[in-house]
């Protein structure tokens, strides 16, 4: 029987040997040449940027949103990260290859980053799934080299340096992809990116110094923060006998009195909904805790105004368990990628992650609130590292680039075929100067957008909230 699957990702009728599929995508050429993934023109009728940002807006916590638009107008590049729904409409439009995977949905540089395995190791992989949904696998390789310019923009580094940097991270990507076409399938799958060998290992001369001063650095503050006695004591305070979550508002808050007896039947019910989603042996752990507090918090750009919390749990004196709850909304890539198979879109998000991630929080879950939103569930910190920009040079931001593309190209063979999209990219450089030009002109059109959203601001169509 045909081995089919609704998503779109390979699943084949009969048994192809790699050089039959690499064949098979050498072909997908002559209906998308590679080539045709060269530049960006908006094309006629572009719908306005603003509205497209605004209308993201639908659906999300009213007193939140201006500070979602005061964090996307601080920057190009932040506003870039916000802007995750504009970009999927744009390239929707654009030419694809026809081969599809487990895309991450807003693969740009500060979605990737360093976290803790459940045996705690410290690798490097794609850290934010919030809109995971199987899609042509060059939307994830646009967005990521794209990034990479408008990054070089922030940091102001030379237009030919932002260039070269984003053709590298092709590069990267589709040398990386050439070997996992070659591997078997059980050693992709079981493959990951030790954070602290990576370095070792694949930094340039020239800047490895100065890559291991920073990992290291980064390390031993992720580790610091995650501990217990640093952040118990920095997120809860001790009201009587009962520990509570700290009020810093506008970025920490509990609902209002007249809401709060109902939001905590709430959380009671949807933690037991939630518990289901766990695997049995993970549960024994979980019922080890006892929940005590819930309240909301405002992460990240993209995210900001979706409903966000954390909750406290406790085991004993000293023995705290921090869950962030998120909000899981329907993936920007669904207008143009087609729908979820999953009914809950936090199941879509755990899924996304368990498929593209070489490992997983073992807290992670799904349920649907009583209020009718979807949520998953995560740890709130687990060791988890974003890169710092601000000062980074060309060499530091190409070694960076090149392993965000290396997560993403294992992130997608896991999931797509390798051999396919090996086939299709090619050995040459023809692929990466394509995407690259692609990067540099979007850049281009990122700028022109940010221009109109802070006229739309000044001209006071946009409400923003700038934090202190």
């Amino acid at each position: 029987m045909p081995n089919s699957d609704p998503r779109g990702l390979r699943r084949e009728s009969a048994y192809l040997s790699a050089e039959e599929r690499r064949a098979k995508g050498k072909a997908l050429r002559d209906a998308a040449p590679r080539v045709s993934h060269a530049g960006w023109k908006p094309p006629s009728g572009r719908r306005d940027p603003v509205e497209i940002v605004s209308r993201s807006n639908a659906g999300r916590l009213p007193q939140l949103t201006p500070i979602r638009f005061g964090r996307m107008s601080a920057s190009p590049f932040a506003f870039y990260r916000g802007s995750a729904a504009l970009m999927a409409a744009d390239l929707a439009g654009t030419a694809t290859s026809g081969i599809r995977v487990q895309a991450c949905g807003d693969a740009h540089l500060m979605n990737f980053g360093g976290f803790a395995t459940p045996e705690r190791n410290v690798v490097f992989d794609i850290n934010d799934l919030d809109e995971t949904l199987p899609a042509p696998f060059e939307w994830d390789l646009k967005r990521l080299a794209a990034s990479v310019v408008v990054a070089a923009q922030h940091v102001r580094l030379p237009d030919s340096d932002a260039a070269r940097v984003a053709a590298d991270v092709v590069r990267e990507y589709r040398e990386r992809m050439a070997d996992y076409a070659s591997m078997r399938a059980l050693d992709v799958w079981y493959d990951r990116i030790d954070l602290v060998r990576y370095v070792e290992r694949a930094a340039d001369p020239a800047v490895q110094k100065e890559v291991r001063r920073r990992v290291a650095q980064r390390v031993e503050e992720a580790q610091r923060k995650t501990q217990p006695d640093f952040l118990y004591p920095k997120l809860v305070s001790q009201e009587g006998a009962k520990p509570r979550i700290k009020d810093e508002p506008p970025l920490i808050f509990h609902p209002a009195a007249d809401e709060a007896p109902a939001l905590r039947t709430g959380a009671v019910d949807a933690i037991a909904a939630y518990r289901e989603s766990l695997a049995e042996h993970t549960r024994v752990l979980f019922d080890r805790y006892h929940f005590f507090d819930y309240a909301v918090k405002v992460v990240g750009v993209g995210s900001v105004g979706t409903v966000c919390g954390v909750c406290l749990f406790m085991a004993a004196d000293g023995d705290p368990l921090f869950l962030q709850v998120k909000e899981a909304r329907a993936s920007v890539l669904e207008p143009y990628a087609g729908k979820s198979l999953h009914p809950n879109h936090g199941q879509r998000v755990v899924v996304g992650q368990r498929i593209m991630q070489s490992a997983s929080d073992v807290f992670l879950g799904w349920t649907r609130a009583k209020a009718g939103f979807d949520v998953y569930v995560r740890q709130l910190r687990d060791m988890k590292m974003s890169a710092v920009l601000e000062g980074c040079d060309t060499g530091l931001l190409r070694h960076y680039s090149r392993m965000c593309a290396h997560a993403l190209a294992r992130a997608h063979a896991r999931s797509g075929d390798a051999a396919m999209m090996s086939g299709y990219m090619g050995s040459g450089q023809t692929f990466d100067d394509a995407i690259g030009e692609f990067a540099v002109e979007y850049a281009d059109q990122n700028r022109r957008d940010f221009r109109e959203f802070t006229k739309a601001i000044r001209e006071g169509r946009i409400e923003t909230l700038i934090e202190a």
